[in-house]
């Protein structure tokens, strides 16, 4: 009896009210980071066809590199969870310390070879000498930012696999009127500076990531328990630590590398459709971004939670917690593809005032949109699996879902050009593969007992 009132009162932990209290600070947070692409292509929108366009290509090519760090900091995430989850709380500031560590060697080592090869990779990847010298411009700058953006990436991973999310949303606030702001003069050349258009907004983005390290810094030495999380003072480094870590972070690595490096593949192959079905997939993209951060927001929160939950010895409850949060994701999102349904002229026009190009999207946007229903299932079984710790297996389901999309994009967009809107149906055949793959792997129980 004692045995059944323990997990009772272990599962209220994990109710409706609680899971929103986790998600919600890390929404308002993604919301926040959202708008930081949004102000780029808003503001570039309002510059040109080409630097929209170039945008596009750009920003994705830089999250491919930045996947490789943040995928780093997903794979930290799980363990500081299931540390929390089993009470080790100074664990927690140790693994913080390591992944500090080893981001900044790869911030270095990833500059230094985007500088070296991008310009050699880009030219063999756009067809348009316009946008490639965009996009060039866009690059150079964007990843000197990396530096701080690699352990922002860590201070978020602390905060979510701790569950204290709060934070979140004060540092994307800061983060995101930053960039408004330095996006504002140094795109359009304010108070005397120059306009330098696609390259200022790569600056200013990378400047709004060092006001955010700034604050996370101050935030965790004002208002963290630094001593009981192991903060207190810098770790030494143990390569035993980091060796175990990557055992498990090097899968959530590569695979958000492949995630983005296929977006990037998506758009390398609409790029040759054209200038205007490049820059209508680019306000698309933006588009997909406003529900995408909703999706994220549940599906992190799933991720942290499963893994707490499996550090408290609650595993068989893992299945009905992922439940919920697809129950509560669905309920908020279907608001928003509603609202995208009856007003999809107004939602394109945040991004771009070019008529031409607002008419062009609509159709793309729909169909974007209506992926949803599939995705939302999908990407929260994705990131709960990846919460159980087996990162290995979960890699391998979703470079078979990967694989898939890019097939189907090979022939829809390469061999059959098709139309834009129809290319966007690329989205529903990879939810639907991530849905039954790692809907299934859930459902098997085959994660039970996993040590990390």
């Amino acid at each position: 009896m004692d045995i059944h009132g323990n997990a009772y009162q272990e599962m209220g932990k994990y109710s409706y009210r609680n899971i929103w209290k986790v998600a919600y600070p890390i929404l308002i947070s993604l919301i926040m980071e959202q708008l930081i692409g949004m102000t780029d292509t808003a503001f570039l929108g309002r510059v040109g066809e080409i630097e929209l366009g170039a945008s596009a290509i750009a920003s994705v090519y830089y999250m491919v590199i930045f996947m490789l760090g943040f995928g780093f900091s997903l794979g930290a995430q799980i363990i500081i969870g299931r540390r929390n989850g089993e009470e080790r709380y100074r664990d927690t500031g140790k693994i913080f310390w390591h992944g500090v560590y080893f981001l900044i060697a790869l911030a270095a080592v990833l500059v230094a070879a985007s500088e070296i090869f991008s310009p050699a990779l880009m030219s063999r990847m756009v067809s348009s000498e316009h946008i490639l010298a965009a996009s060039l411009s866009y690059v150079r700058w964007r990843t000197l930012g990396l530096f701080f953006a690699f352990i922002t990436a860590m201070f978020r991973a602390f905060y979510v696999g701790t569950t204290q999310t709060k934070t979140l949303t004060f540092n994307s606030i800061v983060m995101v009127l930053s960039n408004v702001v330095f996006n504002w003069i140094l795109i359009f050349g304010k108070f005397g500076l120059p306009a330098l258009g696609i390259a200022g907004a790569a600056i200013g983005s990378a400047m709004a990531e060092l006001v955010s390290l700034i604050f996370f810094m101050a935030y965790a030495r004002i208002k963290t328990d630094r001593a009981k999380y192991g903060l207190d003072k810098a770790a030494r480094f143990d390569p035993q630590e980091l060796k175990g870590m990557l055992s498990l972070s090097v899968w959530t690595m590569v695979e958000a590398f492949l995630s983005v490096a296929t977006w990037l593949i998506f758009f390398l192959y609409v790029e040759h459709l054209g200038e205007r079905s490049l820059a209508v997939s680019n306000i698309v993209r933006n588009v997909s971004g406003l529900v995408w951060v909703f999706l994220m927001a549940f599906s992190s929160t799933g991720s942290t939670l499963v893994s707490n939950m499996i550090g408290e010895g609650l595993q068989d409850n893992v299945p009905r917690l992922v439940g919920k949060v697809i129950a509560m994701a669905y309920g908020i999102i279907a608001i928003l593809l509603i609202c995208f349904a009856i007003f999809p002229r107004h939602v394109i026009g945040i991004f771009t005032d070019m008529k031409e190009i607002v008419e062009a999207s609509v159709p793309a946007m729909l169909v974007m949109a209506s992926s949803y229903l599939i995705n939302i299932p999908a990407n929260i079984c994705f990131n709960a699996s990846a919460g159980t710790g087996n990162t290995k297996t979960v890699f391998a389901l979703e470079v078979t879902a990967l694989a898939i999309y890019m097939a189907y994009c090979t022939v829809v967009i390469t061999i059959l050009k098709a139309d834009v809107a129809i290319c966007w149906t690329a989205e529903h055949i990879y939810a639907a593969a991530m849905l039954i793959l790692c809907g299934t792997y859930l459902k098997s129980g085959r994660w039970k007992g996993k040590k990390i």
